[in-house]
């Protein structure tokens, strides 16, 4: 009988047998089993069974100690935690494997082919949707020899008992006598000569359900899981994601510090080691795109066949050159979050940033900052502090949960702290690089994920609220409404609010904050005066074939991940907007740029584009745009010209665009015009036939009407979009954009700001209203409410 056997192999294996074989080594059979054949490779190897571990506690006679060891648990007392684990534990070690486990054993390690192998906990309850046990047991790498692999099953065996998974049990509400452990086996992949890391296929912090974010590192993946270093991370968008890889959806792409690595060790006890990464290898990604593309593939087929979002392990053989899938298991933290109901952690002031990291979460959580830079110390933990430390694994679990915010020194968004803080529902900055150091013992400070993938830690405590709003029951009004989109990194959480696609996307956030070099710095490089800036430059095109390529690759990943996030409705990116004086504080920008006394009115949107000067920057935005659409297959990317002075300047843009390989229609590519100088009003009939659409820019129409200088404050108080002129025009111009049967929204405050503004518009006819995130659901209401009293 099957589940009275000591050894199974892989092939014999599948997701029906967790009670046999645990979470872990059914899911490897599982994929063994049935998705080798869609070329996903998974080294072979078996499990000791469930019922090995059943047979080895009644025939070494050890139940009872360990039930008589466990008699007075408290897991908040770290003392008595530490000491009843440890006398377990050493329990299990001191016992003898019954003979005939023993040889199975060992003659299955010799089927396998020997040499070195990964030993590897699978508990029968672990990996479960609800309950996520990842992590909690141990795992041994390059483990070699007869003796060796006894030793580390056993160990493996005794580690169900660590008190991180002694605590976890006691908090899930599981008996420790109605889980077994299972012991996985498993071919190693000499990821030590190449690199390794996790995948999961859902945006674990938004609940993005549409990317697969891929975390990579140099050597053993142990790194990237304990968060001991800085991974690369790589977003895929999986809708466009195709088996012939038509498209190559890379809607992101950062190289993390990857400073050390874990690899063989052929010295010493210990059968690996850590070692620094070469200055030269750190530039690197530890993927090319390739891979990337392959293995993100890899995960839709997993999750596909799973049915639900998965967290997966992976490694690239050094010596075979191959990836491989190392384990899978169900995503346990956004899978099981309630989609209806949306929540908005919003910072009422800003306060004294004291260091910045990766924010994961979207929470903010504040107490006195406690630091612990050793496990032995967290018994002087108290509820509801910020731990603080250099990085965690499980044996911080018991204070982890008490904590009101975890910050860590090292780590990625998929490290140890990264994926506990999650599951806790409780905010998390890691690789602050020095939090340890800027924060002191007792000091209350605010932590802060919610703005962004910049987390914050602010000294003091600032004021917050929650926001929670019930989307069930919001009705969409026949006006769209849509969102004005600048940053990247928050476009999962963007997208999860209800809403008909973006009426705006601002590249300048892009420029200043992924790209942070001006374009003709790049293109210009050897003419630049400064050897720093140039020094600057050199390291942050690192990695990439060429500068051009870089300013291409950076800033089709930037437009690609918010139009990717809202897919597939109309995302209208506005090409670059910047002033001279703000495109002068770009890397290298102060050499290329003019001083204007009023750049407000100067050198800006189409005037720039064609210009001899600046045209060869214009054709690399427009070769970023065409990457968008024609390689990430992000074909609901629509383009929007800011600041078209007169119909010529129109015609020549649309032409630079065409030549460029984006020729309005072709591939349903649409072109619309930001309407913001007043000629754009009394011309309205010329500019309509060249262009799908126009957008109101009611701020820079405001100050053109009234001739308002919108950058002084000192007549701030003359007037506002609501002014008698202003609203004339936008009447005119929608109902000249009704007329011609071209589509006109408006992008900008004013309607959220100004309630009867809001009214007016859907009065004169507008299709669409842009607005910042956060003031799409109140304006949505709002619309809805007049257009129900206007029929």
């Amino acid at each position: 009988m099957r589940n009275k056997k000591f050894i199974l192999w892989f092939d014999e294996l599948s997701n029906k047998d967790v009670p046999l074989v645990g979470g872990k080594n059914a899911s490897l059979g599982e994929m063994y089993s049935f998705l080798k054949k869609d070329g996903i490779n998974v080294p072979n190897g078996f499990a000791l069974t469930a019922f090995a571990y059943d047979y080895f506690l009644e025939k070494a006679g050890i139940r009872d100690d360990i039930e008589r060891i466990l008699k007075g648990l408290d897991t908040h007392n770290m003392n008595n935690l530490s000491r009843k684990g440890h006398d377990v534990r050493e329990t299990i070690l001191a016992a003898h494997f019954p003979v005939e486990i023993e040889e199975e054993l060992l003659a299955a390690y010799k089927k396998l082919g020997a040499g070195d192998v990964a030993v590897r906990s699978s508990a029968t309850a672990e990996d479960l949707p609800d309950a996520s046990f990842a992590g909690q047991q141990e795992t041994f790498l390059n483990v070699q020899g007869e003796h060796e692999v006894l030793e580390a099953t056993k160990k493996c065996i005794a580690s169900l008992f660590t008190n991180r998974a002694i605590s976890y049990r006691e908090d899930k509400g599981f008996s420790h006598f109605d889980i077994s452990l299972s012991v996985c086996v498993q071919k190693m992949v000499r990821s030590d000569l190449a690199g390794s890391g996790v995948m999961f296929t859902i945006d674990t912090d938004s609940g993005f359900e549409d990317a697969i974010i891929i975390n990579a590192a140099f050597g053993l993946g142990e790194m990237v899981v304990q968060g001991k270093v800085e991974p690369d991370e790589y977003i895929v968008f999986d809708k466009t994601l195709q088996k012939d890889f038509k498209f190559k959806p890379i809607i992101g792409k950062n190289k993390g510090l990857k400073k050390i690595k874990m690899v063989y060790s052929r010295e010493g006890v210990d059968p690996v080691r850590e070692v620094p990464v070469s200055e030269d290898d750190r530039k690197k990604f530890v993927l090319n795109d390739n891979e990337i593309l392959k293995l993100a593939y890899w995960g839709k087929l997993i999750e596909e066949h799973y049915k639900r979002p998965m967290d997966i392990e992976w490694a690239k053989d050094g010596q075979d050159g191959k990836l491989y899938i190392l384990q899978a298991r169900p995503e346990t933290v956004q899978a099981i979050a309630d989609q209806n109901i949306l929540k908005e952690y919003i910072l009422e002031k800003q306060g004294k940033v004291l260091t910045e990291g990766v924010a994961v979460g979207s929470r903010i959580g504040q107490g006195k900052a406690h630091i612990i830079k050793d496990v032995k110390d967290i018994g002087k933990f108290k509820k509801g502090e910020v731990l603080v430390t250099e990085i965690t694994d499980p044996d911080w679990e018991p204070i982890m949960k008490i904590a009101a915010a975890i910050v860590t020194n090292s780590g990625g968004r998929t490290s140890h702290a990264a994926i506990v803080s999650r599951e806790l529902g409780i905010p998390c900055l890691v690789g602050t690089q020095d939090a340890t150091k800027v924060t002191k013992n007792g000091q209350e400070i605010t932590i802060c994920s919610a703005e962004g993938e910049i987390g914050r830690i602010y000294d003091g405590k600032l004021p917050f609220h929650i926001k929670k709003t019930n989307l069930k029951k919001l009705v969409q009004p026949k006006t769209k409404i849509m969102e004005i989109v600048a940053d990247p990194t928050m476009a999962f959480d963007n997208a999860m609010i209800p809403n008909r696609g973006v009426g705006l996307l601002r590249e300048e956030l892009i420029f200043v904050n992924h790209i942070k070099v001006h374009p003709l710095a790049l293109l210009n490089f050897n003419k630049i005066k400064d050897e720093n800036v140039k020094d600057e430059i050199n390291e942050l095109v690192a990695g990439y074939k060429s500068k051009n390529d870089y300013f291409v690759d950076k800033l089709a990943e930037g437009v690609g991940r918010i139009a990717a996030a809202f897919y597939p409705e109309d995302v209208i990116v506005r090409t670059s907007d910047f002033k001279s004086n703000e495109y002068a504080q770009l890397l290298g920008g102060a050499q290329f740029e003019p001083h204007e006394e009023n750049p407000m009115l100067g050198w800006r949107g189409a005037s720039r584009y064609y210009s001899k000067e600046y045209r060869p920057a214009f054709d690399l935005e427009c070769k970023a745009l065409k990457k968008v659409r024609e390689e990430m297959g992000l074909t609901n990317l629509k383009i929007m010209f800011p600041f078209v002075r007169t119909v010529d300047e129109a015609k020549k843009v649309l032409k630079i665009c065409a030549d460029n390989g984006l020729k309005r229609g072709v591939g349903g590519l649409e072109f619309y015009m930001m309407v913001e100088v007043p000629s754009n009003v009394i011309l309205a009939d010329k500019f309509a036939p060249l262009f799908d659409g126009f957008s109101i820019g009611s701020n820079d129409l405001t100050q053109l009407t009234l001739g308002l200088d919108r950058d002084s404050g000192l007549i701030a108080d003359v007037g506002n979009e609501r002014n008698q002129a202003v609203k004339d025009l936008l009447c005119q111009v929608i109902k000249i954009a009704k007329k011609n049967k071209t589509k006109i929204g408006i992008c900008g405050q004013a309607p959220s700001d100004f309630p009867d503004l809001a009214k007016f518009l859907v009065g004169c006819g507008i299709d669409s209203i842009s607005l910042n995130p956060d003031s799409v659901l109140k304006t949505t209401v709002l619309v809805e409410k007049y257009e129900k009293i206007s029929r």
